[in-house]
């Protein structure tokens, strides 16, 4: 994968001093539509794997672990809309931006640029993981969390049991050949679930759970890849029978491929996880169903979904930071494998 570089430019364009707002009419943040805790948590997952952060990245770090602080309440659960006159829009609950601000939380807890960033993160994950949430991937992101906290304190009892539960939750293959996917229907943000199997493995030394999770990556992999390029499934989801490709294509589940297989990588060092991590990065600049990049090289943002012969043309931050977190993990394998 060539041609494009991160840039942090058009996060800046879309945050204040409040927050990061969600959407964008082409390049330029909605600011009446406000922020959403999902998106300023992705934000700080990916700011959090910076290794050497500028001041301006640390700058804005700061403020997105501001935003997720002050969007948990008293129990540990996360209120997710914030309007742009900073009022809250809906009640805290245990929705998917319980888990990703929980991944964030625990991403900050192992990457965070400062001490004080790193205890306020313990501090706010310990105060939110013993929730159990009903929907299972809102358990994977919060499990993501965990497996990082992990990483820096692998005794951490809550970290423990809530990466453990979401393991088993998620189970494992099907006995169906034709679909082993533990769900009816692949749904969003797909190669989360296998990810968190292999996080569970590798961080327990099981050889069972990591080898279901690499198992069922492969198979996602293989239905997401046609002709070549990543295929992904489209908003709605896909099951056996229904026609490929299908559109709208989704940026969030480009970027939940190239986390699953940078990590897969990461603890098998088998070459077909890099593979796949090229090929969602190729699916950015082009190599998709349509031929259309899904990337501004005069922004740095990324374009909010494919379709069949075009793109929506807006650059909101749930696109942009699937695109700056694919490109993350290319600059590591650029390194790695050179």
């Amino acid at each position: 994968m060539t041609g494009f570089e991160l840039s942090y430019e058009h996060l800046y364009r879309l945050s204040d001093d409040t927050g990061l707002h969600e959407h964008a009419i082409g390049p330029l943040p909605r600011r009446g539509h406000g922020y959403c805790l999902d998106d300023v948590a992705r934000g700080l997952v990916v700011l959090c794997r910076e290794t050497e952060p500028s001041d301006a990245v640390v700058r804005l770090l700061e403020r997105y672990l501001a935003f997720v602080v002050h969007a948990q309440d008293t129990e540990g659960r996360f209120h997710n809309r914030l309007g742009y006159d900073r009022r809250w829009e809906d009640g805290p609950g245990l929705g998917d931006w319980w888990g990703r601000a929980l991944w964030a939380l625990g991403t900050a807890v192992a990457r965070g640029p400062a001490p004080w960033v790193r205890q306020t993160a313990l501090a706010r994950f310990e105060a939110s993981a013993a929730h159990r949430p009903p929907s299972a991937r809102s358990m994977a992101f919060a499990a993501l969390g965990a497996a990082e906290v992990l990483v820096d304190r692998p005794t951490h009892g809550l970290a423990i049991a809530l990466l453990a539960d979401a393991a088993a939750v998620i189970g494992g293959p099907r006995p169906d050949p034709e679909w082993p996917w533990p769900e009816h229907r692949l749904y969003y943000a797909n190669a989360l679930l296998p990810e968190v199997l292999i996080a569970a493995g590798n961080a327990f030394a099981d050889k069972k759970i990591l080898a279901r999770g690499l198992r069922l990556l492969d198979w996602l992999l293989t239905v997401e890849t046609r002709g070549g390029h990543l295929s992904p499934v489209p908003v709605g989801g896909w099951q056996l029978g229904e026609p490929r490709p299908a559109f709208d294509q989704q940026p969030i589940e480009v970027a939940a491929v190239a986390d699953a297989c940078a990590r897969a990588f990461a603890v098998t060092g088998d070459q077909l996880w890099a593979d796949g991590c090229r090929l969602a990065g190729d699916w950015f600049l082009g190599d998709n169903d349509a031929g259309i990049p899904l990337h501004d090289p005069h922004t740095g943002g990324g374009y909010d979904g494919l379709h069949r012969f075009g793109r929506n043309e807006n650059q909101g931050a749930e696109s942009t930071l699937a695109l700056i977190s694919t490109l993350q993990h290319h600059r590591q394998f650029a390194k790695e494998l050179r």
